[in-house]
């Protein structure tokens, strides 16, 4: 019987591929319990009155931490269960602040894409931008993750 929820595999994953996720709302709970988790206790965080009077960011505005960690977990939901091996590296650039009440989705499109010397191995690197309900793109990154072959023999044999 299939599994459906399943992750990609290396094979499902080629270069110009483009998905996107389901939507996530960031409420004023999930700011409140994660700057207390992590300790990101920052005036402009944990102050509306600051936010008010001194900030030019107003509004109950997000980390970028965890605004970044929501859509991980919208894609490893969707895309990297039992397939994902490991997360490498990326390059992230966040481009306009995300306010509690905000809903959040992930598009993605891979830009890169090979085999590993290590059977059953491949590296995937998606650039993905994380897009409010307005449209606006507030952060872009380029993870370089390590995925599960369907086929285990896979590798690259080139050096």
């Amino acid at each position: 019987m299939e599994i459906v929820g399943l992750g990609f595999h290396y094979e499902e994953v080629p270069v110009g591929r483009k998905f996107q996720t389901i939507g996530r709302t960031i409420t004023d709970a999930d700011i409140t319990n994660f700057i207390n988790a992590t300790g990101m206790v920052e005036t402009m965080f944990t102050d509306l009155e600051y936010l008010k009077t001194e900030s030019d960011i107003k509004g109950r505005v997000s980390p970028g931490a965890l605004v970044y960690s929501f859509a991980e977990g919208l894609l490893v939901q969707s895309t990297m269960q039992h397939t994902g091996f490991a997360f490498l590296n990326m390059e992230l650039n966040v481009h306009a602040p995300t306010f509690a009440g905000d809903t959040i989705h992930v598009e993605c499109e891979v830009i890169e894409a090979r085999l590993t010397r290590r059977p059953g191995r491949g590296l995937v690197r998606t650039r993905n931008e994380i897009i409010n309900q307005k449209g606006e793109t507030v952060i872009t990154y380029t993870p370089l993750r390590m995925l599960k072959c369907k086929d285990p023999k896979l590798q690259r044999t080139e050096d």
